[in-house]
């Protein structure tokens, strides 16, 4: 069944209630039986939703289709797109009751986080309206008109009369939500993107507002650049892209032709290449699955962007929302989503067993984000905080039951957006050029590099200057180093751009500091960022992004430790792609490159899981025919005891650029040594073509 026929199964069941609704928020948009000040924040709110509500009729009379949207003046689209996102855009934040803070200040602390929650996840009805999702619709503007009836009592309400509603509603529609959820990510049927990706005419821009996301100036002018392209062009950013997703499982020894689908993620604007894209993955057996960010607290909402996806209207929204679900997670909620997590994936387990994994574009160009704390936002309490982490492990692990990770892979990819600058075009091109580099030359270097590396028994890293980075890491030992190998060379494949070597470290013995003056990491900004490990684990951290060092480790905690006392050192690599540092410098855009990037341009540590997770026990080679052994450390060897304890469920890298460099020295057995890096440059022999763009800076 296509979307519209999913839908319209879902939508015949809510028809009566949905109408029903609707009149009452009619009602509620021009009522005063609620006093104020809670009174001007329900009209409001119930004329946004019949703005929404606008756009619903719309797409049931067939106006918002592919083929029809380029009936209706630009002028009408722009207008209602503007309406729908005016009230969040950061001109306006600072009196929307979408601003925690404004909330507050209007209602009290209780009330205020609880009804600028509730604001924001009301939103989520302009993608329920844009798709024609007449359940969702319905049971959102029913939580909305339950909430306002607790303060038209006469009696006066209670903020635990309102959390509890809010509760429920989470609690009780879990099973819809997952349901979707699985749904959207295995089933190709479910085409509402793949519908307006593969139908719409590209060359009309009013298609951008069928996806019901915000427009803005990056979307058109990111659509309007590649339409200026030749198709050849167009064909080998596509190529690139899905070569890179077909040699991952070919390099790994996984059986492609297993698959039937594939998660497609890309920024919209970008149409043009991923439609020559997916047809490349159709060519090899595979349909697209295309899924929306997150627009709602209950798939949090908030975080790193996912699926497709516009530019954000405003960063700090997203910040003040990302913890949300605080309001109503408790430990019966989690066990209730588990639940029905697992029951979506046994109604989809045909489907699931035959999903290759996501195919992922990020762009990259937008203004540096540096966020503010500010009062009334929701965050979650230390039980919560266990919370999230177990809810991450096991639905980690129900996932990988269900889409094996020794069966499945990725790729990832990134461009420029035209808010990077007037350069646009330039740096465009140049991350093309970036994305095609030879990779056999690169595979080359690299190898001579892994032939010193695989020499040591732990690798010395030092900062120079004022950075203080001081680490030595300790290196797998390997019992047949004309077999073996402990660090992969890693081409142009699942992770594209070309440029690293990198391995699991052991965790005994690994101490020491790492040191970085300003790195962005899941798009938030970090100055001064300090980490301390001990036998590989992290027991200290700090940054100066505020003034209170509780507020600096209380950000670190929740955006790097992800919600854990401690995380492992899952990763050590050396970026050899000294030609995107160089792009970096020309352009002066080292803040705004992604991580993606940014960890091929230096040596970089990630923090989590190795990066062989749930894939340890699937044999991996280099190109030089060598096995890559060096696949778990001690704490994902757990796995045969607790796969609880074996992951943490998240991975992210921080790079030191080559310019705070010093030396990374291997350090033997026998107490000789030999550097790899010394004063920021490569010094094995064969490696110095990597020194050409960095001598070209000075």
């Amino acid at each position: 069944m296509s979307y519209k026929e999913i839908f319209a199964v879902e939508n015949e069941e809510v028809e009566e209630r949905l109408e029903l609704v609707i009149e009452r928020i009619r009602g509620i948009a021009g009522e005063h039986t609620v006093k104020e000040p809670f009174a001007d924040y329900f009209n409001k709110t119930a004329q946004f939703i019949l703005d929404t509500y606008q756009v619903l009729i719309q797409k049931q009379e067939g106006k918002l289709e592919p083929d029809t949207i380029t009936a209706c003046p630009l002028e009408d689209l722009q207008d209602t797109n503007q309406k729908l996102y005016a009230d969040i855009t950061v001109g306006n934040y600072k009196k929307s009751y979408a601003n925690p803070a404004y909330a507050v200040q209007v209602f009290g602390t209780e009330y205020g986080s609880m009804l600028s929650m509730l604001y924001a996840e009301l939103r989520a009805l302009i993608s329920y309206a844009y798709e024609g999702r007449k359940l969702n619709y319905t049971i959102l503007c029913e939580l909305f008109s339950q909430v306002y009836t607790c303060f038209e009592d006469e009696m006066g309400t209670t903020p635990r009369e309102v959390q509890q509603a809010i509760y429920w509603f989470f609690h009780d529609y879990s099973e819809v939500f997952s349901e979707q959820s699985v749904r959207e990510m295995v089933e190709p049927e479910n085409d509402f993107f793949t519908t307006i990706l593969m139908q719409s005419d590209l060359s009309d821009i009013r298609y951008l507002y069928a996806y019901g996301e915000p427009v803005g100036e990056d979307e058109i002018r990111l659509a309007q650049y590649l339409n200026t392209l030749p198709d050849a062009e167009i064909q080998k950013m596509a190529d690139t892209y899905t070569e890179g997703y077909r040699i991952g499982f070919a390099a790994t020894g996984k059986d492609i032709t297993k698959k039937a689908t594939v998660c497609v993620e890309y920024p919209i604007g970008m149409e043009r290449m991923v439609r020559a894209a997916v047809t490349n993955f159709e060519k090899i057996g595979l349909k697209p699955t295309i899924y929306r960010d997150a627009v709602t607290s209950f798939k949090n909402r908030g975080k790193a962007k996912r699926g497709c996806y516009s530019r954000a209207v405003n960063k700090q929204f997203d910040y003040d929302h990302k913890d949300d679900k605080a309001l109503y997670m408790d430990k019966a909620f989690v066990e209730r989503r588990l639940e029905t997590l697992r029951m979506a994936y046994e109604h989809h387990k045909e489907m699931a067993k035959k999903h290759g994994g996501p195919a992922v574009i990020e762009v990259f160009g937008e203004a540096p984000f540096e966020p503010a704390n500010q009062p009334g936002v929701l965050h979650y309490d230390e039980k919560q905080n266990h919370l999230n982490v177990y809810y991450a492990s096991m639905a980690g692990q129900i996932t990988n039951e269900y889409i094996p990770g020794e069966e499945r892979s990725f790729t990832i990819i990134a461009f420029p957006l035209p808010s990077i600058g007037d350069q646009f075009a330039e740096i465009f091109a140049k991350t093309v050029e970036l994305n095609t580099l030879d990779y056999m030359l690169y595979r080359d270097m690299q190898q001579k590099l892994i032939d010193v590396l695989d020499t040591g028994e732990k690798v010395h890293i030092t900062g120079k200057g004022d950075n203080e980075t001081d680490l030595t890491v300790c290196l797998y030992h390997l019992n047949d180093p004309s077999k073996e190998t402990i660090f992969e060379n890693c081409v142009a494949d699942v992770n594209i751009p070309v440029g690293e070597v990198f391995t699991s470290p052991v965790l005994r013995g690994t101490n020491g500091v790492l040191h970085v003056s300003q790195v962005y990491l899941n798009e938030l900004k970090y100055v001064d960022l300090k980490i301390t490990f001990t036998d590989g684990r992290i027991t200290d951290y700090t940054c100066k992004n505020f003034d209170s060092e509780e507020e600096n480790k209380k950000y670190i905690y929740e955006n790097v430790l992800m919600f854990h006392e401690t995380l492992p050192m899952g990763e050590f690599a050396i970026g050899t792609n000294t030609t995107a540092y160089k792009m970096a410098r020309d352009y002066q855009i080292a803040d705004k490159l992604p991580i993606l990037i940014a960890e091929k341009a230096g040596p970089h540590f990630a923090v989590g899981d190795t990066c062989y997770s749930h894939e340890e026990d699937t044999s991996t080679y280099n190109p030089d025919g060598k096995e890559i052994v060096a696949r778990e450390n001690e704490i994902s060897a757990l796995r045969s005891e607790d796969m609880g304890k074996a992951y943490f469920n998240c991975h992210t890298d921080i790079t030191i650029p080559y310019d705070e460099l010093d030396c990374i020295t291997v350090i033997r057995s026998d107490g000789t040594t030999e550097d790899v890096i010394r004063d920021g440059m490569f010094v094995v022999p064969g490696t110095e073509k990597l020194n050409e763009p960095l001598l070209a800076n000075d």
